[in-house]
C-alpha cells in the first residue's frame, strides 16, 4: 500500500491506479488533505486532484461537486472528535458507514444527485421523505 504522501502525490499526478481511486480512495484523499488543510482549501484541492485525474483518464466530466464537497464535510465533522493524528484505516473502523454509499443516499432524495446541477454545484442536503 502507497504511504498517504505517496498516494496523494500519484493521484494528483494522475499515476494512481484507477482501481485505487474508488469510493474508498476517494475518502482517504479526502481525510488527508483534511488532515493538512482547512475545509475551503482541502476542498478546492480534492476537486483539483479530481478533476486532474479524471481527465487523464480520459473521463473529464466524472467529477461531481455535491457529493465531493458533503463528503468531505462528513469526513471533516468525525475528524473533529479525532486525534489529529489518526489514521485513515483507524479512522474509517471507527466511522465504517462513509464507505456505506446507502448511508450516504439519506441524505439526498432520489433522483437529486443525478441531475446535471449537482455535478456542477454544491446542492444542501435534503432529508428524504419516507
Amino acid at each position: 500500500m502507497l504511504s498517504d504522501a505517496s498516494f496523494l502525490a500519484a493521484l494528483e499526478a494522475g499515476t494512481l491506479p484507477p482501481e485505487a481511486f474508488g469510493h474508498r480512495g476517494h475518502l482517504r484523499a479526502g481525510f488527508l488533505y483534511l488532515g493538512r488543510l482547512d475545509f475551503p482549501e482541502a476542498c478546492v484541492a480534492m476537486k483539483r486532484a479530481i478533476v486532474g485525474f479524471a481527465a487523464r483518464l480520459g473521463k473529464g466530466t466524472l467529477y461531481h461537486e455535491t457529493l465531493t464537497v458533503a463528503y468531505l464535510a462528513l469526513i471533516a465533522e468525525r475528524r473533529a472528535d479525532e486525534p489529529a493524528d489518526i489514521l485513515f484505516d483507524t479512522f474509517m473502523a471507527q466511522y465504517p458507514e462513509l464507505q456505506d454509499v446507502a448511508y450516504f443516499r439519506r441524505y439526498y432524495p432520489a433522483g437529486v444527485l443525478e441531475a446535471a446541477e449537482t455535478r456542477r454545484t454544491f446542492i444542501l442536503p435534503r432529508p428524504r421523505v419516507d
